[in-house]
């Protein structure tokens, strides 16, 4: 599902010149290849969210196993918010040392497996 979401805004948003091109991702700061371009709900849709940013692939991943839906659409509905949380710095700090198009399985928050 994701995926088809990122592939809709891409064609609806592609960059004049490819190559020139560059977006960066607001929770690392990091360039962002085409590979590991992801679109974010800054409030998920389920909660009536229309706005979307790119953020990398594993930062997007990393956000959602962190936050449950409700979450982020009361609390975290922005970048600077998110950043400032002590996993997401956690993650940041580590995530900087990795290649752009890194990208790793993201495994869910204990704390969100034990609220199911």
């Amino acid at each position: 599902m994701i995926g088809k979401i990122r592939q809709k805004l891409i064609t609806l948003h592609p960059p004049v010149n490819r190559q020139a091109a560059k977006w960066i991702c607001p929770i690392c700061d990091r360039p962002i290849p085409d590979s590991q371009k992801d679109a974010h709900h800054l409030i998920p849709k389920s909660k009536g969210g229309k706005i979307t940013e790119y953020l990398h692939r594993i930062c997007h991943k990393q956000i959602h196993a962190l936050f449950t839906e409700t979450e982020l659409a009361n609390q975290y509905h922005h970048a600077e918010i998110l950043r400032e949380h002590p996993e997401m710095r956690k993650f940041i700090r580590w995530v900087a040392s990795k290649p752009d198009a890194f990208y790793e399985k993201t495994r869910k928050s204990s704390r969100l497996k034990s609220a199911k």
